[in-house]
């Protein structure tokens, strides 16, 4: 975590504007659930992100496809319940904004409503820029999504790293100019090249997050589940584990289970 040069009490779509134009980095972290949130609230992270990314490690679906409005609210819910610091920004999940703006709309106002969610992301540049706009002319902050989107997965066929030919490339800042343009607080760029990260990051005034995408952008984002070593099959490049939870959580469980089957838990000193 960064050493923050302002002492913020809540962190809002300003405050990361801030960040960026004081040189502070943005620190980000993903979380589906109020015990987790609640530590990650609590260790000082700006921002936490509702992703998707709940299809894969909370339901373990294969992709992000699967998982529906409803279960996304629920999620964000739990997440908004356990936060007093962090940002929560909530993901519009496949099939809820694309082809409709009104529709993106519906699917916007039901976030921030029933779950107290404080903005929305949504993955693609001008392909939807018209539900974009529809929901920040709503008054709802939208944070973007560029690079490497898997809710398009089937469309590229694969995870590999994106915007890496000039055409892309030049597309990929185009539609981050244009995400700026039109009211966008912050830009995800997930697995791209660190170069044109950062062309892009000094290319426009919001926050561009980052999630393999090097360190020239303004802030990092991360799937809990992976930085803390739960998620023991998922290696990519950009990811630095902090902890092997996964050897750490199979030792201890095992080891209940063991004591269970011995009768040594409980023991005298922990009944009543």
């Amino acid at each position: 975590m960064s050493v923050a040069k302002k002492d913020y009490k809540r962190i809002t779509t300003k405050s990361l504007i801030e960040m960026k134009s004081n040189g502070e980095k943005i620190s980000m972290l993903t979380a589906y659930d109020y015990t987790m949130a609640k530590i990650v609230d609590t260790a000082g992270v700006d921002v936490i992100l509702v992703g998707d990314s709940a299809s894969n490690v909370m339901a373990g679906h294969e992709t992000t496809l699967p998982i529906t409005l409803d279960q996304m609210i629920y999620h964000a819910s739990s997440v908004v319940r356990a936060v007093e610091r962090a940002l929560v920004v909530v993901d519009l999940p496949f099939g809820s904004y694309q082809s409709d703006p009104k529709e993106a709309l519906r699917s916007s106002i039901r976030i921030m409503k029933e779950s107290g969610g404080h903005a929305v992301k949504l993955e693609g540049g001008k392909e939807i820029k018209e539900s974009i706009k529809k929901i920040l002319h709503a008054g709802i902050p939208v944070m973007g999504h560029l690079g490497l989107t898997p809710q398009s997965i089937y469309k590229f066929g694969t995870y590999s790293v994106r915007a890496k030919e000039e055409e892309e490339a030049e597309k990929l800042i185009e539609d981050a100019q244009m995400l700026e343009k039109i009211g966008c607080f912050a830009v995800v760029l997930e697995k791209i090249p660190a170069d044109l990260a950062k062309k892009v990051a000094d290319s426009i005034s919001i926050p561009v997050i980052g999630i393999g995408a090097g360190g020239g952008v303004d802030g990092q984002v991360l799937v809990i589940h992976d930085m803390l070593g739960m998620n023991n099959e998922f290696s990519p490049r950009f990811l630095r584990r902090y902890l092997n939870l996964y050897e750490e959580m199979t030792k201890a469980i095992s080891q209940y289970a063991a004591d269970v089957k011995s009768s040594d838990f409980p023991n005298e000193k922990e009944q009543y």
